[in-house]
C-alpha cells in the first residue's frame, strides 16, 4: 500500500499508526507482588534497635591503622571489583531491555541508476515494534530491573563480608604478633633460668632431673617462637590476599601492642526486629530475585496470547534527486503482523509452570536468607552476652597466676619449695596470658560479627 502526500514528509505517518504507538498495555499477566511475611519469630524489642547500616566505618573502627587497612581492601580487592562489574553489566542489560519498550526508528537514503533511469529515496522506518498488550515486554523489563537491583545488593553484601574479613585478618595478625612477642619474652626468661640452673647443677645444688625440666621449658618456649613466626607470616599472606596488594608497614599492627579498642561496640537491645533483618543486603538480594521470578511468570503467561508487531515506513521518492521534496513525492507503508499460538505441544503451558516453580524456589531462598540472618544475629548476641563475664574471669585468672609465680619464686629462693612448683607456676602464667590474648581476639571478632550480620559496613 502506497500513499502520496500533497505536502511535506512530516505528515506522512497515518493516524492509525500514531494511535497504535500510543496504545498502553491492556493487561499485565504477572501476579501482584507482596513481600512475604518473615519466616522467623517476631523478636521485636521495646527499645529501638540500632541500625548498623547507619554506623559508618569511620565511627566503628577506632584504630586508625585498621580503618585504613579496610579502606585499602575496598579499593584493591578483586572479588569486590568483580561484584561492581556485575552490577554494571546488569545495569546495561536493563538498559537493553528497557529500550525494547520504545519504538526503534531508523532513517535511510538511497540512490540507484538502472537502464530505466535514476531514482532517489529518503525513508524513516519503524522496525517490528511490538504492541505490549499483555505486558510481555514490560515484565521482561521488570525482571531485568530486579536483576540489576539484586546484583547491586549482592555487591553490598560482598562489601560487608570484605570489611569484616579484612578487619578479622588484621586482628588475627595483631593477636599472633602479641603471642609471638610473649613467646620471645618467655624464651628469654627461661633461657636465663636455664643458665642459672646449669651453674647450680655444676655446683651440685640441683639434680640432673631438675636441670632437664628447666631445659624442657626453655625448648618448649623456643618451639612456640618458631611456630608463631610461621603463623604471623600466614596471617600476613591471608590479609594481603584480601587487600589485593602488599600490607604497608605503617598499617601493620605493632608487635606486642594489640589495639585495646579496635572496633566500637554497637549497643543493641535484647531483641532485634525482623524488619531490621529484611534490610540486610543479602536478604534484599533474595527479595529482588523473587520479584524478578514473579515478573517472569507474566512473561511466560503473555507468550500464550497473540503478539502484534508493527512495521512502518514513511518518506519520499523521486526519479530525480532534485524532486525528492516536491509535492506529491511523499510515500508511506504500514504493515502490522499478528502471531497467534495455536498448537505448541504444551510448550507454553510448561513454560508457565516452570516460571511458577522458579518463583516458589526464589520464595524458599528468600525465607532461608531471612532465617539465616535471624540465626546469625541470635548467635552473635548469645556470644556477646557471656563475653564480659569471661573476660573478667580470665583477667582474674591471670592476676592469680602472676601472684602464684611470685610466691613460687620467693619460696624457691628461700628453699621452701622445689623446682617443680616453680616450673608449674611459670606454665600456668604463660597459659593464662595466651588465653587472655585469645579471648580478647574473640571479643573483637564478636563485635565484627555483630556489625556484619546487622548489615553494617557497606557505605560508600
Amino acid at each position: 500500500m502506497r500513499y502520496r502526500s500533497p505536502r511535506t514528509p512530516g505528515a506522512l505517518l497515518p493516524p492509525l499508526l500514531v494511535l497504535a504507538l500510543a496504545l498502553p498495555g491492556c493487561a499485565d499477566l504477572a501476579p501482584t507482588y507482596q513481600r512475604p511475611a518473615p519466616a522467623v519469630p517476631d523478636a521485636s524489642a521495646s527499645a529501638p534497635a540500632i541500625d548498623a547500616a547507619t554506623v559508618g566505618r569511620a565511627d566503628f573502627f577506632t584504630d586508625a591503622r585498621l580503618r585504613a587497612t579496610v579502606e585499602l581492601a575496598l579499593v584493591n580487592n578483586r572479588d569486590l571489583r568483580v561484584a561492581a562489574l556485575n552490577v554494571q553489566r546488569a545495569r546495561a542489560q536493563f538498559g537493553i531491555q528497557s529500550a525494547a519498550q520504545e519504538p526503534s526508528v531508523s532513517a535511510g537514503a538511497a540512490t540507484a541508476r538502472t537502464n530505466r533511469g535514476d531514482s532517489a529515496s529518503v525513508t524513516l522506518q519503524l522496525s517490528a515494534f511490538e504492541l505490549d498488550l499483555f505486558g510481555r515486554v514490560r515484565n521482561l523489563g521488570e525482571a531485568a530491573l530486579q536483576g540489576w537491583l539484586a546484583s547491586e545488593a549482592g555487591r553490598r553484601s560482598t562489601q560487608i563480608s570484605l570489611v569484616a574479613e579484612t578487619a578479622q585478618a588484621w586482628l588475627n595478625l595483631a593477636a599472633d604478633l602479641e603471642r609471638q612477642q610473649l613467646a620471645r619474652l618467655t624464651l628469654d626468661s627461661r633461657r636465663a633460668s636455664l643458665a642459672l640452673d646449669e651453674r647450680r647443677h655444676g655446683l651440685g645444688a640441683i639434680s640432673g632431673l631438675t636441670l632437664a625440666q628447666s631445659r624442657t621449658q626453655a625448648e618448649s618456649a623456643r618451639l612456640d617462637v618458631a611456630a608463631y613466626a610461621s603463623l604471623v607470616e600466614q596471617d600476613r599472606h591471608a590479609l594481603e590476599m584480601l587487600l589485593g596488594t602488599a600490607l604497608p608497614a605503617e598499617l601493620a599492627p605493632e608487635a606486642g601492642k594489640p589495639p585495646a579498642e579496635a572496633s566500637r561496640l554497637v549497643e543493641l537491645p535484647a531483641g532485634v526486629p525482623s524488619e531490621l533483618l529484611q534490610r540486610r543486603p543479602d536478604v534484599l538480594q533474595a527479595e529482588h530475585q523473587l520479584r524478578a521470578s514473579v515478573a517472569s511468570i507474566g512473561v511466560a503467561r503473555a507468550a500464550q496470547f497473540p503478539r502484534i508487531s508493527l512495521t512502518a515506513a514513511a518518506g519520499t521518492a523521486s526519479e530525480q534527486l532534485s524532486g525528492l521534496f516536491r509535492a506529491g513525492s511523499g510515500s508511506w507503508s504500514f504493515g502490522p503482523s499478528l502471531s497467534l499460538p495455536l498448537f505448541d505441544g504444551g510448550a507454553n503451558a510448561a513454560a508457565v509452570e516452570s516460571a511458577r516453580l522458579d518463583r516458589d524456589i526464589a520464595l524458599a531462598q528468600y525465607d532461608k536468607a531471612v532465617q539465616t540472618a535471624f540465626r546469625e544475629v541470635a548467635d552473635a548476641l548469645s556470644v556477646r552476652a557471656a563475653l564480659a563475664e569471661r573476660l573478667a574471669a580470665q583477667q582474674a585468672v591471670l592476676a592469680s597466676a602472676e601472684r602464684q609465680l611470685a610466691l613460687a619464686e620467693a619460696q624457691h629462693r628461700a628453699g621452701s619449695t622445689g623446682q617443680l612448683e616453680l616450673l608449674d607456676a611459670r606454665r600456668t602464667l604463660y597459659a593464662a596470658q595466651l588465653a587472655l590474648i585469645a579471648l580478647r581476639l574473640t571479643e573483637q571478632g564478636n563485635r565484627l560479627a555483630l556489625y556484619k550480620v546487622l548489615g553494617g559496613g557497606w557505605q560508600a
